[in-house]
C-alpha cells in the first residue's frame, strides 16, 4: 500500500503523511549508540518505503553527515527539511538543554552553508528556526532577512519555524514562514488550534510528536514531546480512558493514527533509530486516520479529563 501524501501547504511540494526525523541518529551520548552501517540501512529503508520527507538538524549530531553519506546519492527522492541558529562549536554532554541558540545573520548562515555541506547537497528544501525564539528575538537579530537572502542565493528554498506556545501565534501573524514544525498527540493537544490555524494562513504543517516517541507500552515510551513527564502521558491516558478505545489496535498506532487524523496535518515526522519501529510506524500510517467518530470520541474523553488545546 502506498503511504498518502499531502501538499505542504503553499508550498507546492507533495509530501508523505508520514515523515523521518533523523534525530535519533545524533548517537551517543545524547542519543542511542547508533553503528553508521545501521543508520545507513534505516535511511534507504525510508526511502524504499516511499517516505519522502526527512527532518534534520545540527542540533541532532552525526544525523547530517549520515543522511549525506548514505542517501545524499538519492537526492532527488526526499524533500530534506534541517534547523538554524543551532550552536555550531562543542559542548560538554552534561551542559542542559536547549544549547544556547544565535539567530544572528552570521551564524545561520554559517550553520545553512555546514549543513549543506554535511549532506551533500546543494540546497535545504525547508530551514526551520529552532526553539522558537520570539518575535522581538528575530527581529532584533535581523534572522528573517537573512533567511530570505540565503533563499535568493538557491540555498534554501522555503522558510519554517519549529514553534510553540507562547510564541507561535505572532509567528503565524508574522506571515513570512512558509511552514511550521509544531507538537500535537493525543498526549498534548496544546496547539491543535494552532495547527488550523497555520495552515488557514497558507503554511505547511509539519508536526512532530506524534507517537510519544513510539509506543506508550513501557515506561520511556510514556515520555512525549517537550520534555512531557512519563507520569503526565500515562496518566493523561487514563483519566481519559482511552485504553478501551483501542479495540485491538496497539496504543502506538492508536497514538499515531489520532494525529494523522488532525484533518490540517501535511506530514508528521516520527523519529527511530530502530528498524522494527520505523516499520511499525509505517504499516499504521498506511491504515490512515481514526475513523472520525473514534477521533472524535477521543477528543471529547481528553477534553473531559481535562486535556484540551489552549
Amino acid at each position: 500500500m502506498a503511504i498518502p501524501t499531502r501538499q505542504l501547504g503553499n508550498t507546492g511540494a507533495e509530501v508523505t503523511v508520514l515523515g523521518y526525523g533523523a534525530m535519533e541518529l545524533r548517537g551517543a551520548p545524547t542519543g542511542p549508540r547508533v553503528e553508521d552501517e545501521d543508520a545507513g540501512a534505516l535511511l534507504n529503508s525510508v526511502l524504499d518505503s516511499g517516505v519522502n520527507f526527512i527532518d534534520t538538524s545540527i542540533d541532532y549530531g552525526r544525523s547530517e553527515e549520515l543522511i549525506g553519506r548514505y542517501i545524499g546519492h538519492r537526492r532527488d527522492e526526499y524533500f530534506l527539511a534541517s534547523k538554524c541558529g543551532c550552536p555550531m562549536g562543542a559542548y560538554p554532554p552534561e551542559t542542559p538543554r536547549p544549547l544556547p541558540h544565535d539567530f544572528s545573520p552570521d551564524n545561520v548562515r554559517a550553520g545553512v552553508e555546514q549543513s549543506l555541506r554535511r549532506l551533500g547537497t546543494d540546497r535545504l528544501d525547508l530551514v526551520q528556526v529552532h526553539i522558537s525564539p520570539s518575535r522581538a528575538e528575530l527581529e532584533a537579530a535581523g534572522t528573517i532577512g537573512c533567511l530570505e537572502q540565503l533563499r535568493t542565493e538557491g540555498k534554501i528554498r522555503f522558510i519554517g519555524m519549529s514553534g510553540t506556545l507562547p510564541n507561535l501565534p505572532d509567528h503565524i501573524d508574522m506571515g513570512v514562514f512558509d511552514a511550521f514544525q509544531i507538537p500535537y498527540s493525543a498526549l498534548q493537544r496544546e496547539h491543535e488550534s494552532l495547527i488550523s490555524q497555520a495552515a488557514a494562513a497558507g503554511a505547511g504543517t509539519v508536526i512532530r510528536g506524534g507517537v510519544a516517541r513510539g509506543a506508550p507500552s513501557d515506561e520511556k515510551d510514556w515520555q512525549g514531546p517537550l520534555g512531557l513527564g512519563a507520569g503526565v502521558g500515562r496518566e493523561r491516558w487514563a483519566d481519559a480512558d482511552l485504553e478501551s478505545l483501542l479495540d485491538g489496535m496497539d496504543r502506538m498506532a492508536f497514538v499515531l493514527r489520532f494525529t494523522l487524523s488532525h484533518p490540517d496535518l501535511h506530514t508528521t515526522i516520527v523519529g527511530t533509530s530502530n528498524a522494527a519501529h520505523f516499520r511499525a510506524n509505517l504499516a499504521a500510517a498506511e491504515q490512515g486516520p481514526l475513523p472520525p467518530d473514534l477521533y472524535e470520541q477521543a477528543k471529547r474523553r481528553l477534553s473531559e479529563a481535562g486535556s484540551d488545546p489552549v
